[in-house]
């Protein structure tokens, strides 16, 4: 055994009063505990007293009940420990503990704490953000339920939509006090699902607004919400639409955006967003970790380009924290990662943002070329491209990923104020 029953031989010994490791035969003393012979000497009468159980180790399970005994300074009372063991329910094969995120289904209960596994207390809200339900923790979906629900709506998760479902409450928990939304908001989530995010959002806020593409489980989400926290349905109105393509969203308007995005679409989704809904004052995301990692990405990062640049338009963007495949139902072949942005104004120039954007994507179509070269297309000539790169105070023989987005705006500014150069 490991972690809070010792990793060295004997090391049950100094742990769990009662128990004795008596060598069997042929055996040494020096032996490993669950290779010996065991006894009890249980004080005031082992239940077990003059049976001997040879090579054999006791159940993880029941030296856990060992422990917790002595550590509340008592014995465990006679009769107990095979039987208290056996009406212990048995982890189902969906359930499994230690990856990113938390458990996966119930709660452990008190006491309950396995030898070898650390205790993760369950997380408090975030300081003046519940709601007025006291129930929010138990309206959370599990795995079971969500392949239930799945299973009655004859709903198979498809790629085409990039819909892998969260079956992990601990990950729902960890969004929304990472999302830090209070009864003041209104958010907007795209691709809700079946759900487990939006009944962590309703608790804590004014309302959700729920885009949805998927016409089965639009229509399902309100029946979800009315069935695990009916007194939270009118803080849930749904839009059945493609996110891409929305332009309006009906009022009250929307002041965060909270969702799980699908991998395919990320990017285009949170810039659409971003640009469509002025409302929106952050945002916090979980997309692939590769996305995450370039939205967040500082000039001069490996991984720095056009989704940071774009991103940094609108807001100042962080890293959330990593999640991890397993929390998904099914699960995707790469990891997750959290990606918080905080809404601030634009750089002060005089270009627009399409041309901006224009400018950032000639400098990193070609990103290993200087931005002599790499703008050549985008300003005429590689001779005008240095022209506006000099006035707006950048090196011509720079590369555009050490570029921050007010350098280009800048020289988009710089494009749209020059006269061409004499050819």
């Amino acid at each position: 055994m490991r972690g809070a029953l010792g990793e060295q031989r004997g090391g049950l010994r100094p742990l769990v009063r009662g128990f004795e490791a008596v060598p069997g035969p042929g055996r040494s003393s020096s032996s490993w505990p669950g290779e010996a012979t065991w006894r009890t000497r249980t004080r005031g009468g082992p239940a077990w007293r003059g049976r001997r159980h040879r090579g054999r180790r006791p159940s993880t399970a029941f030296l856990a009940i060992l422990l917790q005994q002595f550590r509340q300074g008592g014995a465990l009372p006679r009769g107990q420990g095979r039987a208290q063991v056996a009406q212990r329910p048995s982890r189902r094969p969906d359930q499994t503990l230690g990856h990113p995120g938390g458990s996966v289904d119930d709660e452990p209960q008190p006491g309950e704490r396995m030898p070898g596994v650390s205790e993760r207390p369950t997380p408090a809200p975030s300081s003046g953000t519940q709601g007025d339900t006291g129930g929010s923790e138990a309206a959370l979906l599990g795995p079971a339920q969500v392949r239930d629900l799945a299973a009655r709506l004859g709903i198979r998760p498809t790629k085409q939509w990039g819909q892998n479902f969260v079956i992990d409450k601990g990950t729902v928990r960890r969004i929304v006090r990472a999302a830090d939304v209070g009864t003041g908001d209104v958010v907007l989530e795209v691709g809700p699902g079946l759900g487990s995010l939006t009944l962590g959002l309703l608790p804590q806020v004014r309302q959700v607004t729920a885009v949805e593409i998927d016409p089965a489980l639009a229509a399902q989400l309100p029946a979800t919400v009315a069935e695990h926290a009916p007194d939270l349905s009118d803080r849930l109105q749904v839009v059945q639409a493609d996110a891409l393509r929305v332009t309006a969203l009906p009022d009250p308007q929307p002041t965060a955006l909270v969702a799980n995005l699908p991998y395919n679409v990320a990017v285009p989704v949170v810039l659409h967003l971003l640009a469509t809904v002025p409302t929106l004052r952050s945002v916090l995301v979980m997309v692939q970790l590769e996305v995450a990692e370039r939205l967040a990405a500082a000039p001069g990062s490996r991984v720095y380009g056009v989704p940071s640049v774009k991103a940094a338009w609108y807001a100042d963007v962080t890293g959330a924290g990593r999640i991890g495949r397993s929390v998904f139902w099914p699960a995707p072949n790469v990891d997750s990662g959290l990606v918080r942005m905080v809404r601030r104004d634009p750089p002060e120039v005089s270009a627009t943002r399409e041309q901006v954007f224009a400018c950032v994507d000639a400098a990193f179509a070609q990103r290993r070329k200087t931005l002599r070269a790499a703008l050549a297309g985008w300003a005429g000539s590689a001779a005008q491209a240095e022209a506006y790169l000099r006035a707006a105070g950048v090196d011509p023989r720079a590369r555009g990923e050490v570029l921050t987005v007010t350098d280009f705006a800048r020289i988009a500014e710089a494009a749209g104020q020059r006269p061409s150069p004499p050819s």
